[in-house]
């Protein structure tokens, strides 16, 4: 909104109007950018060894690197034949650097973007500079096994609530590059992110505990603990699988003003997971597989920042606050996935369920007229429930392969606002608007593709998929505001690959690829009156894009030295962008950008003692058409030109026990906010580069491993993440600082 449609509502001639008109513009975005608001295994889970191949590390012979086997195609194959750029991230590795968050997690990955709003479970993840700053609609699709996570529409805060799943049994985390439409669908634009769990093993009794501790500089205490069961039901036969964690973070932010406090940013996060396996037969395998999570926070991580100088406005790690920012996010999964292998096809039928629930609160007494209120505050809680069925028939290894299927997704989403505030001098609550946003989401689609390896050495892809959603969005309870708006809308991708295998080490590829993000109606845009704009867009349409990439991708040195090295160049059109409208904010499709961009990576084993790796991104982002956020040549927001990492491991025996000990170090270029434009509704930042240093040490006893970690070594203040949405209202920059020097120690028994 400009300053003159704020102008225009200060002389409304009601408190009322002020505030009805106020609530659906901006509010919102002071919780979320909405201003109105599959992996599991082709096969079998990739095994715990391959995803972490250095997690017993001993000097003994040269040392080779493991075959590492994804399931980025449906179908498990290692990671070098795969003709995409995938990261396999192992969870045993992530716990011993201290990773705790999807920020962690993948964060630190070079052309890896984790844009988070106020800390774990309020985070927006993007790839390859897929981003116009605020996302209504996710550009990094979401999978847990076979099941896909989170809102397809814009209407449920989809684009701001990725699953930040913990570590808790996972076996390891692949982070799949470029657009995954054809076999991913809606929202895989930029990539994909999957988490990838253990499975139940029907021949062994076995598990795990874990304790770990750790403290954060000028913080509080934070402590996990976890524990994983397996128990098999029959030999060969059945099998189940029963883990849980609780974590504790003890905060580290501090609060002045009358709601002040320290380390408010703590909280807890809680979960569990049951695994059940059933293989009455050779040919027959049923998973049937339920997740929990809940992560409370009693305040949020950001800072308020002074635009101009690019400093705290209160202090290192300090923030004002009127009113507490309490907020919980709880997410359960169900899912039942049957397999059938007919020899010739394999069958999969997976059914699922989710719900989402979020509650947050954020302080919104900087918006109303002073004097009248000690606080104000807008509290949200969104809702979603997800129910998704798919059928895949994917065909035998062969000189022809091909793969066939059909998904359909059922949403129901509602997002409750409601602005309240304490009177004056402790006086009684005051309700001054309450309002929900009911939608609807239902998508059928219809994927496949084919293969043909002609000889040993060249194969070719060719893919695609035709997806129909028609939603529903309704805005109830809000007066004059009130709208109720469908829309139906239809998206085509494609995928065309071919590889060439110079050696049975080395292959190179050239990948063709779409990707797109559904559209959805748009409420009615009012102007400073309450009357409706005419012409206003009633719905926009899906935004697409094209990637073309290189790759290469080898084994060398005897397996001692991986390599896989990738060019790109990503063309979209028809962005979806958020628009102001006269006190209305709606989603429109303008402009066109491009990324061009290259990806290196390589790990190196020298010896039995030392191992390297190293990975760089380099791209350019840009806006290559006018566009309502900004003109053309403008830069993508969060998107670093120059990111790196370097890491270095030494093995070594302690005490006649396995050791190592580590030092990471990562690096991320200057990032822009937002776009450098008068008009735009998402005004610029810009984020200056930053280089944060990690180390770790463990010992292997046997049963029991130990663990020591240091991440931010330096005690740096990056700033990962910048939200300039309320720029607009003269109110600050909310910031979010890397988590300042943390030690930590963790302990785990294997039985």
């Amino acid at each position: 909104m400009s300053r003159s449609n704020r102008s225009r509502l200060r002389k409304a001639p009601s408190q009322q109007r002020k505030l009805v008109a106020l609530l659906l513009p901006c509010l919102a975005a002071l919780g979320t950018p909405s201003a109105w608001a599959q992996t599991a295994p082709a096969d079998k889970p990739a095994d715990a060894a391959p995803a972490d191949a250095k997690a017993r590390p001993s000097a003994q012979d040269p040392e080779r690197l493991d075959t590492i086997t994804v399931t980025a195609t449906r179908r498990r194959e290692p990671v070098r034949e795969v003709p995409l750029r995938v990261e396999i991230l192992g969870t045993e590795n992530l716990e011993r650097s201290g990773a705790a968050s999807l920020i962690d997690y993948v964060g630190s990955l070079p052309g890896v973007d984790v844009k988070t709003g106020g800390g774990p479970g309020r985070g927006a993840v993007t790839m390859r500079g897929v981003s116009v700053g605020e996302q209504q609609i996710a550009t990094v699709g979401m999978y847990v096994d076979e099941v896909a996570f989170g809102s397809s529409s814009a209407f449920v805060h989809g684009g701001t609530t990725a699953l930040d799943l913990s570590l808790l049994d996972l076996n390891h985390i692949e982070v799949l590059r470029g657009p995954q439409g054809t076999l991913y669908g809606a929202g895989a634009m930029g990539g994909l992110l999957k988490y990838v769990t253990n499975e139940p093993d029907s021949s062994a009794f076995g598990g795990k505990i874990g304790l770990g501790v750790r403290g954060t500089k000028n913080g509080g205490i934070g402590h996990t603990e976890n524990a994983v069961l397996n128990v098999p039901l029959s030999q060969d036969v059945a099998a189940l699988r029963v883990a849980a964690f609780n974590d504790h973070e003890g905060g580290y932010i501090t609060a002045v003003g009358p709601a002040s406090g320290e380390h408010i940013n703590d909280g807890d996060t809680r979960g569990a997971r049951v695994s059940l396996l059933l293989e009455p037969m050779s040919k027959m395998k049923v998973r049937l597989a339920a997740t929990t999570q809940q992560i409370e926070r009693n305040g949020t991580n950001t800072v308020e920042y002074d635009i101009d100088t690019g400093r705290p406005i209160y202090g290192d790690l300090t923030r004002h606050l009127a009113t507490g920012e309490p907020y919980t996010t709880k997410t359960t999964l169900g899912s039942a996935d049957f397999e059938y292998d007919f020899g010739w096809a394999r069958f999969n039928a997976i059914l699922a369920t989710q719900r989402f629930d979020s509650d947050t609160a954020q302080d919104a007494t900087a918006l109303v007229p002073p004097g009248a209120f000690d606080f104000v505050r807008l509290d949200n809680k969104i809702s979603l429930r997800k129910k998704t069925q798919e059928l895949r028939l994917t065909s035998a290894r062969g000189t022809v392969e091909w793969l066939l299927g059909f998904y359909n997704d059922q949403e129901e989403g509602n997002v409750g606002q409601r602005l309240w505030g304490q009177l004056a001098g402790g006086g009684g609550a005051m309700d001054l608007q309450a309002l929900n946003q009911p939608s609807t989401y239902d998508e059928r689609a219809f994927y496949g593709d084919l293969t043909w390896n002609w000889s040993p050495a060249w194969s070719v892809t060719v893919g695609a998929r035709v997806a129909k959603n028609e939603q529903r969005y309704s805005v109830v309870g809000a007066g004059p505001l009130d709208s109720d708006s469908s829309s139906e809308d239809t998206a085509k991708t494609y995928l065309g690959t071919l590889r060439y295998n110079v050696d049975k080490d080395s292959a190179v590829y050239f990948r063709a690829a779409s990707g797109y993000r559904p559209g959805g109606p748009n409420p009615p845009a009012l102007d400073g009156n309450l009357q409706v704009i005419p012409g206003t867009p009633t719905s926009f349409s899906h935004d697409t894009l094209w990637s073309y990439e290189l790759g290469y991708k080898a084994d060398l040195l005897d397996r001692r030295l991986n390599i896989e090295a990738a060019l790109f160049d990503i063309h979209w059109k028809d962005l979806q962008q958020p628009q102001a409208l006269g006190i209305s904010t709606i989603v429109v499709n303008a402009g066109k950008a491009r990324v061009k961009g290259l990806e290196l990576a390589a790990r190196y084993a020298l010896d039995a003692h030392w191992n390297l790796d190293g990975t760089l991104a380099l791209m350019d982002a840009k806006l290559t058409e006018d566009a309502s956020l900004g003109p053309a040549g403008s830069r993508m927001p969060n998107t670093a030109k120059l990111g790196y990492t370097l890491g270095l491991r030494y093995a070594f025996d302690l005490a006649s026990h396995p050791s190592w000990a580590s030092l990471g170090l990562r690096h991320a270029g200057q990032r822009n906010a937002g776009f450098d434009s008068a008009d735009s509704s998402v005004p610029n930042f810009s984020m200056p580069a930053y280089t944060l240093v990690d180390a770790s040490w463990g010992l292997d006893l046997g049963q029991w491993q130990l663990t020591a970690f240091v991440r931010n070594l330096g005690d740096k203040r990056a700033i990962m993440a910048a939200d300039t949405a309320l720029l607009a209202f003269g109110l600050p920059l909310n910031v979010t600082n890397a988590q300042p020097r943390t030690i930590g120690a963790t302990l785990h028994y294997n039985f």
